[in-house]
């Protein structure tokens, strides 16, 4: 089993997110390598000074605007919306693989009285009409949602029945979302976007259990390394600890992924064998280790597990948007600072895009961080791009700073 020390674990992890050194990633076609490299990001419509997804791209990509999401997604369709760790984004070409989940989204429906009736009525409105939101889908009545994929014969006034049909051909893999207007999805026919051949592939995987190593093996790389361990990475995977266990001894045992033994952390963690050659580099000192400043997302892909951060870098981090206002340690919205290899604290920031004004609330350094000129020019320009991100032409300080 190979050894590193923690600083190698995160130069390592740091080199594999593109958040260390030069930029690997730039403009649209490095948005969509990134997203193919993780497998997925998570999406979260709540926008303060961007949403969670773009701010993922923001702090790796370079020359990222919010149109190049827009167009990966929704115009050349590179990109899909759907179900994965939670609301997520991740490539097309994965679709085959998400093929059980749409069947058992359509048994589900099926079993439900009355369902197919109000989807084939709204199949012809999208077919004949084109993408419909549901305030536009001219389906009436109200009807008990009682989850993704679970619908309930109580038709006791829970949800828009629109919403509900919607949202059912959506899962069903029937309809793709054809765009956004703030939080609100329009949607229409998957067949007007995807070939024949992709919305009939099969799954790759032949069987549940390499199906579950695929997923695995892809949370692993999205991280950089990971352990075996229960945690937030794995939201999204149906599974036990006892077949995470055996999904991960079975990847080991094919030279998918390898341990690695982490200096002072008693889990051994894990990396995919095609990242062996990044991981010589850190060791032999060639990896690119030039310091940039970076505000990370509250779900970006390295802190899926919040607890390995804490281990590897002592840095403790939780997104307080649903911790009741007098309970906050920070804030509403608080995003970590990346300093080269260290966290150096966290910002709270707002951008008013009707004054073009990007506010910064808020900056906690974390204890022991020098507050040079080199960290203060730094800060000045991750702020900036921030704002021209966020369509502002100004930075405003708030009221009080740490």
């Amino acid at each position: 089993m190979l050894t590193v020390t923690r600083a190698q674990a995160r130069q390592f992890i740091l080199s594999k997110q593109g958040l260390l050194g030069r930029y690997r990633f730039a403009g649209k076609d490095g948005a969509y390598q990134y997203v193919r490299q993780a497998g997925c990001i998570q999406y979260d419509p709540v926008d303060v000074c961007g949403k969670n997804a773009e701010l993922t791209l923001q702090s790796r990509v370079k020359g990222f605007t919010k149109k190049m999401l827009s167009d990966l997604l929704y115009k050349d369709r590179l990109l899909v919306d759907y179900s994965d760790k939670e609301l997520a984004i991740w490539p097309r070409e994965d679709w085959p693989y998400f093929s059980g989940y749409r069947a058992r989204s359509r048994a589900h429906g099926a079993s439900f009285p009355g369902l197919p009736a109000l989807e084939e009525q709204a199949v012809g409105y999208i077919r004949a009409h084109g993408p419909v939101s549901s305030d536009t889908l001219p389906i009436e009545g109200r009807i008990f949602w009682h989850s993704s994929m679970h619908w309930s014969g109580n038709w006791s006034g829970e949800s828009q029945a629109a919403r509900s049909v919607l949202e059912q051909l959506y899962t069903d893999g029937v309809l793709l979302i054809h765009h956004k207007s703030g939080s609100r999805k329009f949607y229409d026919l998957a067949e007007k976007y995807f070939s024949p051949a992709l919305l009939a592939a099969e799954n790759p995987c032949p069987d549940e259990a390499s199906l579950l190593q695929w997923r695995v093996r892809r949370r692993v790389g999205a991280v950089g390394l990971l352990w075996n361990r229960r945690s937030d990475a794995w939201l999204g995977i149906a599974m036990s600890g006892e077949r995470r266990d055996e999904a991960v001894a079975s990847l080991e045992r094919a030279g998918s992924v390898c341990p690695v033994q982490v200096e002072g952390v008693r889990s051994p963690l894990y990396m995919l064998a095609e990242d062996m050659p990044l991981m010589r580099a850190v060791l032999d000192g060639t990896a690119d280790m030039r310091a940039r400043l970076e505000f990370l997302a509250p779900l970006d892909p390295m802190l899926w597990d919040r607890k390995l951060i804490e281990a590897l870098w002592d840095y403790r981090y939780s997104w307080e948007i649903y911790t009741p206002p007098a309970k906050r340690k920070y804030g509403y919205y608080v995003l970590p600072m990346l300093w080269g290899e260290r966290f150096a604290g966290r910002i709270e920031a707002a951008a008013d895009r009707k004054t073009g004004a990007l506010t910064v609330r808020n900056i906690w350094y974390e204890d022991g961080v020098r507050r040079t000129k080199k960290l203060a020019s730094a800060l000045d320009g991750a702020l900036r791009r921030l704002a021209r991100f966020n369509g502002c032409d100004r930075i405003e300080d708030g009221e009080s700073l740490a």
